[in-house]
């Protein structure tokens, strides 16, 4: 009977206590300076590059976009690539 009573409690108390930490610390570092950059200002944007496939050339456009402040005040940029389908010439 004792324990039926304290097992709900100890559920809830095993529950307040998992949600109550930090599960996952966030990493504001990249091995890759290429994908994502910490700075105030924005980097450049590279210029559009065409990449030939054989039978068909993609254009490649890469922009910074920023996702989110680090807990300092600095602004997260991550490179964004879009690519299409082009002619080659």
């Amino acid at each position: 009977m004792k324990l039926r009573l304290a097992l709900p409690l100890l559920l809830l108390a095993t529950l307040l206590v998992g949600c109550g930490t930090n599960a996952l610390a966030p990493r504001y570092t990249s091995e890759n300076p290429d994908i994502m950059r910490i700075s105030d200002e924005p980097p450049a944007n590279p210029e559009k590059t065409i990449e030939d496939l054989g039978s068909y050339c993609v254009e490649v456009t890469e922009t910074w976009n920023a996702h989110g402040e680090t807990p300092n005040g600095q602004t997260l940029w991550a490179k964004d690539t879009q690519r299409a389908v082009v002619p080659c010439d």
